[in-house]
């Protein structure tokens, strides 16, 4: 477990701004963020790191206008999960404890959940902070995406890829709705003026709503020239996954053209949450089978559609559910992950809007008086 020395101060956040500390960021730092900015999932032996987890750490400091913690989560993925080229190289998805007790990239097929938030959270961080380096980077890594996470597919259109190997057969395309933020999306078509960032939302839109056809959405979904299907691997199951999808969803604003039909489609989890105090953590999309609990970040993830569907006892609910239950120990960084997107939200320390552009509570640089 990460000694107490991890925990970084709030001199950490932005010099010279008076900036409320986020506590929920402090505790997650405390858990797992060691001193060189790696984000530790220390419930298996491998102690691994995902760039999932670093590029969810990443926008977490960007809110928390903690920019020595970004600094060096972004150091310690540029030196380890990218070779020193992150400006070339989309990162490894996972580095650890290799069987012969070696430290090192485990899984090197990239994951483009994790690049969307590495990219978009550099070019807003350019931004609010007034730090060009920050937006060419972010640049880069967005024209990587494109250039290698993404597939041109009949009768959909250009669509992102889970990653750059093994999602692609000759039956079709797999496909994974949980890594499909429009919000994001959107931020980067505006950051880097490339429509082709509006093509994958417009597909991203159809894939979402696929994945639900009963109002749960599936982990993954196939689309071969028979249209969607459901998944064989996974067998249409909705957990772990595709629980962002709610999340995602939940943050839309309400102007944006998405929100309405996501918010109709998905209305069926939203009522399934309003019924019963700890979320279901499996669901066969197809039969409504339902078995176990899911965790208290679960719980976070609904909180945004919760509140837009103004369902204010379950809203009460699943709110301290999380807060209870997060950030105990340090087994847990998905769902106290998915906590600190949740909360946070509620508590509006960042929104996004129809752009994808995103407000923080504190001063950005490019407004702060000189």
């Amino acid at each position: 477990m990460p000694s107490t020395s991890m925990m970084m101060t709030d001199s950490a956040l932005g010099a010279g701004v008076k900036c409320e500390t986020w506590p929920a960021w402090q505790r997650f730092k405390l858990l797992y963020l060691s001193d060189d900015g790696r984000v530790i999932d220390a419930s298996t032996d491998a102690q691994i790191t995902t760039s999932e987890g670093q590029s969810y750490a990443l926008f977490f400091a960007l809110v928390a206008n903690d920019r020595k913690a970004f600094d060096l989560i972004l150091r310690w993925t540029h030196d380890n999960l990218a070779e020193n080229k992150l400006d070339k190289l989309l990162p490894a998805r996972k580095w650890g404890r290799a069987d012969d007790g070696a430290w090192r990239v485990l899984d090197s097929n990239p994951a483009s959940d994790a690049d969307l938030w590495l990219a978009f959270s550099l070019g807003e961080a350019a931004r609010l902070w007034n730090e060009i380096r920050y937006a060419n980077l972010g640049a880069e890594i967005a024209r990587n995406i494109l250039g290698k996470e993404t597939a041109g597919i009949p009768n959909l259109g250009t669509v992102l890829l889970p990653g750059p190997q093994g999602f692609v057969s000759e039956d079709g395309w797999r496909l994974n709705p949980g890594y499909l933020s429009l919000s994001l999306l959107r931020g980067l078509a505006r950051q880097t003026k490339e429509p082709l960032w509006n093509d994958i939302a417009t597909s991203s839109e159809q894939i979402i709503l696929a994945s639900a056809p009963k109002g749960f959405a599936a982990d993954w979904i196939e689309f071969t020239r028979n249209g969607f299907t459901a998944d064989r691997l996974s067998q249409g199951a909705g957990s772990h996954d595709a629980i962002r999808v709610y999340l995602w969803a939940g943050m839309l604003p309400a102007s944006d053209p998405a929100r309405d039909k996501l918010t109709s489609a998905l209305q069926p989890m939203v009522e399934h949450a309003s019924e019963r105090s700890v979320p279901v953590e499996i669901i066969d999309t197809e039969t409504l089978s339902m078995r176990g609990d899911g965790p208290p970040g679960f719980s976070a993830a609904l909180l945004p559609m919760l509140a837009n569907a103004r369902k204010s006892a379950a809203l009460q609910m699943h709110r301290q559910r999380a807060a209870e239950g997060s950030l105990q120990n340090n087994q847990s960084g998905y769902s106290d992950a998915l906590t600190l997107f949740g909360l946070g939200w509620l508590e509006q320390r960042y929104r996004f809007n129809r752009m994808g552009l995103l407000s923080v509570r504190w001063t950005p640089a490019s407004v702060r008086p000189h």
